[in-house]
């Protein structure tokens, strides 16, 4: 395997593992600031107000994204294993 096809690779994994963490990233960012000025503006302070919402809200949003997750990983792998054969010469 040359160099340039070990970029590559190394580049499109860290790509795709980007792409798919950001929505669940950004769900729990906004639900946990949501909940911050919640927690400001009512001066409650109990911390299992922030982990159950943003629990609740990062696992309706994987349920609904699982599709697009999963045609995204089998996308991937197959582009990675028809690139096998140049791997090995």
């Amino acid at each position: 395997m040359n160099p340039e096809l070990a970029i590559e690779l190394v580049k499109s994994l860290i790509f795709q593992a980007v792409s798919l963490a950001t929505p669940i990233l950004m769900t729990a960012l906004t639900i946990g600031l949501g909940i911050s000025v919640f927690q400001a503006v009512t001066s409650i302070h109990e911390q299992t107000l922030s982990f159950v919402p943003k629990a609740l809200g990062i696992l309706a949003l994987i349920v609904v994204m699982l599709p697009w997750i999963v045609r995204t990983l089998i996308e991937f792998t197959r582009s990675i294993i028809e690139k096998m054969p140049q791997m090995v010469g």
